[in-house]
């Protein structure tokens, strides 16, 4: 099948190149524009709260969201940290070995005489796909990326300093959401007969509401939202912003790249990369996001730390702007509630807590209790935003760059700007940062086709032909988003990817019980086996 798909991909080409002509990629991303407009402009609709501040509505939902999950799971994010840390290490791997196998669903789900559902446990023994540092690592792929990068330094050139410390509450808020969305991936997930999983907000949603009509419309929104996200943000942004980067690094003083036109060619490379890991299936793209992604964190943050201390006389006046500008800014627009806003939103952008996408990936695990899972998810959120996301906002304030002059910054710039600020303290670190943003985009979009191909099997079945009819028109996609600027197209595109966050909210708060329940069955699980070792230990 590698072959069939690399074909299909060289065959294409003419068709890349044609599309480099001058002003067809406009003429397509303005036809496109004025279809999808107002889509675009209902998901990022702006509240104005006075002249100088506005909130995107989406950021309701998602942090009173995280507000409310966090007091009624009894502060989670914080008590379950430790539990979450050491289920990854294999702690609790006990826990897993004993008691009937099979996943714990829902008493309102249909369920045979022996009590298993014929939907959710095809075969007795398959538990799911990956482990759990291999889910991990694959949600987390999708969002560690250029949001940690571009995104940080246009939030702190709005709202300054201040907004790091906004963007670490939010941070934590979210940590909540993820467990949430991630425990109901994994407990009404389906498990075809070879082992193979399906889940995501589409089943729990279906699944799990007791109004079925109305889980299977919200569901099937979501489906459609996840596949339009994987293909633009989760995609064609991702390498159109890989390409710009590796371009600017290539380019010489006063010269032009050698890539300079070429975006399809790059395109075509990475396509051809994609291709290869994702015809594997969860699996194969586990394996590549458990080594990408720990070394491109490592990495990032131990740069940033060299940054950090190497101007350690500035560390203590890099917190005290962070503090101080949180709550008393100066200059900033909306004053401390236009810092507010930008860490809030830089935060819900970058880990897409409560926004689904993630309970996809969570839901390939190999285990029996649903709420493992959604502890080690909580991990998700504190690593993207207050690890990843805080190492940017302190860099970029040790290094002076955060300037309201740098407000107007778009993605690509904000890289730039962020890669200097880097180099001002490691002079080549700006060869490593665009290897850094090419693995990220990758990895990205490794894990996005995962997601939206869990859409398209929802919609479309779970057939190969299906399976392989996506998984080469994604691969389309990267070439064209690496040699087009569409900025509607992805614009679009993003805005589906908010737009999941309305049906997977609504089942997220009507299903909480259900994880309330799922929590306590885990809980008493990890107390009986310490009990039962306890008890070996004194005979």
């Amino acid at each position: 099948m590698n072959k069939k798909l690399l074909s299909l991909l060289f065959l294409a080409t003419p068709f890349f190149t044609f599309a480099q002509e001058k002003g067809l990629d406009q003429q397509i991303d303005e036809a496109f524009g004025s279809a999808t407009g107002w889509f675009v402009d209902i998901i990022f609709y702006q509240i104005p709260f006075s002249d100088t501040v506005s909130i995107y509505w989406v950021l309701f939902p998602l942090i009173l969201g995280a507000l409310y999950f966090t007091f009624y799971f009894n502060f989670i994010n914080f008590k379950g940290f430790v539990t979450s840390i050491n289920i990854v290490r294999g702690k609790y791997d006990e826990v897993e070995g004993n008691g009937k196998k099979g996943v714990e669903v829902s008493d309102s789900v249909s369920t045979t005489a022996e009590g298993d559902n014929p939907d959710t446990i095809k075969v007795e023994g398959h538990q799911g796909e990956v482990t759990h540092f291999q889910a991990l690592t694959a949600a987390l792929s999708a969002t560690v990326g250029l949001g940690n990068i571009a995104g940080v330094a246009i939030a702190v050139s709005i709202g300054g300093a201040g907004a790091t410390f906004w963007m670490i509450v939010a941070g934590f808020l979210g940590m909540a959401s993820k467990f949430v969305e991630c425990t109901l991936g994994v407990k009404y997930r389906d498990i075809e007969a070879d082992g193979t999983v399906y889940g995501g907000p589409m089943y729990y949603l279906t699944k799990g509401l007791k109004n079925k009509t109305l889980g299977k419309i919200l569901a099937a929104l979501f489906a459609v939202f996840v596949i339009g996200g994987s293909f633009g943000g989760g995609n064609m942004f991702q390498v159109n912003q890989a390409f710009q980067l590796v371009e600017n690094i290539t380019t010489p003083v006063g010269g032009v790249s050698f890539l300079h036109g070429k975006g399809w060619l790059f395109g075509l490379v990475m396509a051809i990369l994609v291709g290869i890991v994702i015809i594997g299936g969860i699996k194969k793209i586990a394996k590549v996001t458990d080594k990408i992604v720990p070394f491109m964190v490592a990495i990032y943050v131990a740069a940033s730390l060299f940054v950090i201390f190497s101007n350690y006389n500035m560390i203590g006046d890099a917190f005290a702007q962070i503090f101080n500008g949180a709550f008393s800014p100066e200059g900033v627009a909306g004053g401390a509630v236009g810092v507010l806003v930008q860490g809030f939103r830089r935060a819900a952008f970058s880990n897409e807590a409560g926004i689904g996408s993630a309970s996809i990936a969570h839901s390939a695990v190999n285990t029996k209790y649903a709420a493992s899972e959604g502890l080690v998810a909580l991990l998700e959120p504190f690593i993207d935003t207050v690890v990843v996301c805080t190492m940017t906002a302190l860099v970029l304030i040790i290094t002076g760059n955060v300037t309201a002059e740098n407000a107007s910054l778009n993605d690509a710039q904000a890289i730039l700007l962020t890669s200097g600020a880097f180099e001002s303290a490691i002079s080549w670190f700006p060869y490593v940062l665009t290897i850094a943003v090419v693995l990220f985009a990758f990895s990205s979009m490794i894990s996005w086709s995962y997601y939206g191909f869990q859409g398209w099997a929802y919609l479309f079945g779970r057939s190969k032909r299906m399976e392989y009819a996506y998984k080469v028109i994604f691969c389309v996609f990267v070439v064209i988003g690496a040699a087009a600027s569409l900025g509607s197209v992805i614009g679009f595109s993003d805005a589906m990817v908010f737009a999941m966050m309305v049906p997977n909210m609504i089942g997220l708060v009507l299903l909480a019980p259900k994880v309330k329940e799922e929590l306590k069955k885990y809980k008493d699980a990890i107390k009986a086996i310490k009990s039962i070792n306890i008890y070996n230990e004194h005979i």
